[in-house]
Formats: structure tokens, C-alpha cells, sequence
């Protein structure tokens, strides 16, 4: 029998307040693609080529780099929300820095340390939100980080756009000082929230996780015999990998659970190989490469780029519980590769390259061709927001045990991270060298993750987080994979009862 209706509009303010995480890390790496176009921040710091702006903007993600990883100890060790709170404040202070940078050495220095927060609230915030949410709406919950991070972008972009018509500095500095606000918002709002109940039954709080359970799923009733079978399903779990697994990192690598970090590593780098941040972070320069003219068109092109990006997210919110991972993913792969594939065919068709001062630009006799690139631009990111944008979130942070969810969660997101630095640093290295012949390679990344994602990535839809084991259990050919049975109880594995539990906390 399925469980009752959950309190869902309480996990849904937990998980929607926690993504104000996202919209730091979004919001800082929107702005820095247009700040990066603005005559007075170049004369200011200058006048840095296209090797040192990659290095402005990539230095952001070397500090995500390093904070995701460093995110999982300290995660375990003082819990899901205070790491959230750790993280904004490591952000505030390296915003604070940006805005107030004086030569390119402090203004990199200081965007390392705000990748170092960026990097703990990508790897902690949907990890907590994972472990807040009932299995039917897991997804949606998940998505909701990503849903943030589009916002961010988006914000950024206009804030950007408009602080570029002030005169002096402040052009530049204002959007750099502005994405503190929302960080000192979400320390206060964080805190008031719940721990996560799996991180406190890992720790032996067990009054204080069925009290959260009850409060997310039951308007706070403790007896009510979902809360109490979710409950005894954490506790019987953790009991288990306690008794027999090796939570240490070697064992992720070693371990029976060495399919599933190859997987989350394998997303996380497929979602970055598919080009998507090189139109987020160089957007201007892509735009004005596929033929607009102006300085502010590309900027405006970006800006409703990033509009696009919000409002396409959102159907992944919708049907990513009802669909499923898999298809989402199936079919953002393919149209990704389709549009990309139109994009150099027209660039390499129609375009003629051609040197602007220290810029590699194109020109397009046949205007409608630079219609149809901005077009594949457009639909590509459309495409994106709509897959594998929130997809790969949510698969890392799902997939894993109890005792590794942190470990692992956070050696997916640094892969991440990793690879978002090495796009960041090639791509306007190779839109420079072999201009067109970037979105083929970006094509053919997109099929390798078709491919991939047939093979290998099973669905996970609907799976309690306790019942993983058994999806991955089974054929590494992820189309034999037969999904558990998600109604299934796992009463007869418990070493709880239910009934003994409920009477154990009827006094609560």
C-alpha cells in the first residue's frame, strides 16, 4: 500500500530556501561573462586578453573545485544546514573582495574564495535536499537548486547589463557587490530549518530525526505509521552499512560501489562536456561571433538567453518525477547534439572569419543564417534547462548510501567543477583557433552522452534512497535494469517494528 500524502508544503519551503544557494552560484557565474564585455572593467584592470580573462573567469571554478571536496567532511562532521551556512559566509567574504579588487592578482585571489563557497553549497545543497524529500517528489525537490541557479544567471545578466550604463567603477563593482545580499539572507532562513533527519540518525539523534520526519510528512505528528516506517527504514539502513560497509574513500573507488561514483563522475563531466557554460560564461562573445552587431545587442541577446534558460527549467520540474531521469536524459542529449550540429554547419556554411582588433569574429553575408545560428544557440539552451541541467543534480545525489552520500556527492560535484574549469579556460582559446569547428566538438560530446546514458545510467525515479542497492544490484546494462518496486515495504527487513517504534515515541 502507498504511503499517505506527505506535508509537502513544508519539504517544499526547506528544499526552496536552501536553493538560495543556487542562485549564488548562478548569479556569480552570469555576471562576470558581461562584466568581462565592459570597456571600464578592461581599461581598469588593463585591458586582459582572451588568456587572462579564461583565467578570471576559470579561477572561480578552481575554488569550487576545492570547496566541494572539503564540503563532505564537513557536512558529516557539523551536519547538512550548518555547512550551507559556512559556505554563504566563505561567499560573502569573497564577494566582498571582487567588489573591492584593485589589479587583476587580488580580483582572481578573490574569486578562488568565492568558488570555495560556490563549491560547498553546490555539493551540500542538493544533497540536503535529497535527504529532506519523500521519494514521489525527489526530483522536482532536487530541481529546485537548479531552477535557482537559471534565476541567478538571469539576474545577473540584467543587474550586469543596467550597472554597465553607471560611469566609473561602480559599473563593475555594484554587480559584484550585490550577490552578497541574497548570502545574508540565507544564513538567518537556513538556520531556522531542519537538519536533515538521515544525517541524524547517522549521528544518534533519533528523537530529533522522527520529530523532523513527522514535521516534513505529518504536520508533526510522530505516530502517524509513514513517518514511523520512513524512520525505521533510515535506522535499519544505517544499522546495516555500519555492521558491513566500509564508508572510507577508498572503498567508493573499490567497492561494490565503484559502478555508481564512475556513473556520478561520468554525468557530472557529461553535463559540462555538453558546451553549456561555454555559452554561459562567453555568451557575448558567442552572440557577437554568430553575427550581431551593436555593442549592447549581445548583451541583450544574453540577457533574454538567460530568460529562456528559467522558463525552460521549469517542465523539467514538472515531468522529471513522472518521466523519469532516464528520458530526460535520452532526449536532452539528442536535441543538444541536433542543435549544435545546425550551429557549425551554418557557421561553417555561411560564416567568414575575420579579426577584430584582439577578437576572432564572423561575418555573415546571408543573414538568415546568423538568424539560424542564434537560433541553435537559443535552442540548445532551451534544451539544456530542460534535461540535463537539473538531471545530473539530482542523480548524484540519490544514488549513493548513507554512510558515502556526502564522500561521493562530493567527488561528483568536484568532477564537475573540474570539468567546468577546463571549459572555461579552452573554449575562447578554441573559438579564437577553429571557431565553427568548437560546437562540432561539442556535438559530438552530446552523442557520447546519448550513448552513455542508454548503456549505462539506470532509472532511478521513485526509489527510496534505502532501496538503491537494489537498482544497482543488478546488470551494468542500464536498459535489463527493472526498477524495485517503489510501493514495496521493507517491513520484513527491519530489525525495528514499526509497532515497537511508534509506541516508543507516542510520548514524545
Amino acid at each position: 500500500m502507498s504511503n499517505p500524502p506527505s506535508n509537502h508544503g513544508v519539504v517544499y519551503m526547506v528544499a526552496a530556501i536552501a536553493s538560495i544557494g543556487g542562485f549564488l552560484y548562478g548569479y556569480d557565474q552570469g555576471n562576470m561573462s558581461e562584466i568581462l564585455q565592459m570597456k571600464r572593467f578592461n581599461s581598469y584592470f588593463n585591458e586582459p586578453d582572451s588568456l587572462h580573462q579564461s583565467i578570471i573567469t576559470s579561477m572561480l571554478t578552481l575554488g569550487c573545485f576545492i570547496g566541494s571536496l572539503a564540503a563532505a567532511p564537513l557536512s558529516d562532521a557539523v551536519g547538512r544546514k550548518y555547512t550551507i551556512v559556512i559556505g554563504s559566509c566563505i561567499f560573502v567574504v569573497g564577494s566582498a573582495l571582487q567588489c573591492g579588487s584593485i589589479n587583476q592578482g587580488m580580483l582572481i585571489a578573490s574569486r578562488i574564495i568565492g568558488g570555495l563557497g560556490v563549491g560547498v553549497l553546490s555539493m551540500i545543497v542538493p544533497l540536503f535536499q535529497t535527504e529532506i524529500a519523500p521519494p514521489e517528489i525527489r526530483g522536482r525537490l532536487v530541481s529546485l537548486q537548479q531552477f535557482a541557479i537559471t534565476i541567478g544567471i538571469l539576474c545577473s545578466y540584467w543587474i550586469t547589463y543596467g550597472c554597465s550604463k553607471i560611469h566609473g567603477t561602480a559599473s563593475f563593482r555594484l554587480p559584484l557587490g550585490i550577490q552578497i545580499v541574497p548570502a545574508l539572507i540565507l544564513v538567518p532562513l537556513i538556520l531556522i530549518m531542519p537538519f536533515s533527519p538521515r544525517w541524524l540518525v547517522s549521528k544518534d539523534r533519533d528523537d530529533e530525526a522522527i520529530q523532523v520526519l513527522a514535521r516534513l510528512r505529518a504536520h508533526g505528528d510522530v505516530n502517524a505509521p509513514h513517518v514511523v516506517e520512513e524512520y525505521n527504514d533510515i535506522k535499519s539502513k544505517i544499522q546495516e552499512e555500519r555492521e558491513s560497509v566500509d564508508n572510507s574513500y577508498i572503498h567508493i573507488y573499490t567497492g561494490r560501489l565503484r559502478r555508481r561514483i564512475i556513473l556520478g563522475m561520468g554525468i557530472q563531466c557529461l553535463q559540462q562536456l555538453t558546451g553549456i557554460n561555454a555559452i554561459m560564461y562567453y555568451a557575448p562573445k558567442i552572440f557577437k561571433q554568430a553575427g550581431m552587431s551593436g555593442d549592447s545587442a549581445p548583451l541583450i541577446a544574453q540577457g533574454l538567453n538567460g530568460a529562456l534558460n528559467v522558463l525552460c527549467t521549469i517542465p523539467a520540474i514538472l515531468w522529471l518525477d513522472k518521466i523519469g531521469r532516464r528520458k530526460v536524459m535520452l532526449g536532452g542529449a539528442l536535441s543538444m547534439a541536433i542543435w549544435y550540429a545546425i550551429v557549425a554547419g551554418l557557421m561553417k556554411q555561411y560564416g567568414t572569419p575575420y579579426r577584430d582588433g584582439a577578437d576572432m569574429n564572423m561575418s555573415f553575408a546571408n543573414k538568415a543564417a546568423s538568424k539560424g545560428v542564434i537560433a541553435g544557440l537559443y535552442l540548445f539552451v532551451a534544451s539544456f534547462a530542460a534535461s540535463w541541467g537539473p538531471v545530473a543534480w539530482v542523480y548524484c545525489a540519490e544514488i549513493f548510501p548513507n554512510g558515502v552520500r556526502a564522500k561521493a556527492t562530493s567527488i561528483t560535484t568536484a568532477t564537475n567543477w573540474l570539468f567546468n574549469f577546463g571549459v572555461a579556460t579552452i573554449t575562447p582559446v578554441a573559438m579564437e583557433r577553429i571557431t565553427w569547428g568548437v560546437y562540432l566538438l561539442y556535438c559530438c560530446f552530446n552523442a557520447c552522452a546519448l550513448i552513455a546514458t542508454y548503456l549505462f545510467y539506470p532509472e532511478t525515479k521513485n526509489v527510496k534512497l534505502e532501496d538503491m542497492d537494489e537498482v544497482f544490484a543488478q546488470s551494468i546494462w542500464a536498459f535489463k535494469i527493472r526498477r524495485p518496486d517503489a510501493s514495496r515495504s521493507r517491513k520484513a527487513e527491519m530489525s525495528i517494528s514499526s509497532n515497537e517504534k511508534g509506541g516508543e515515541f507516542a510520548s514524545l
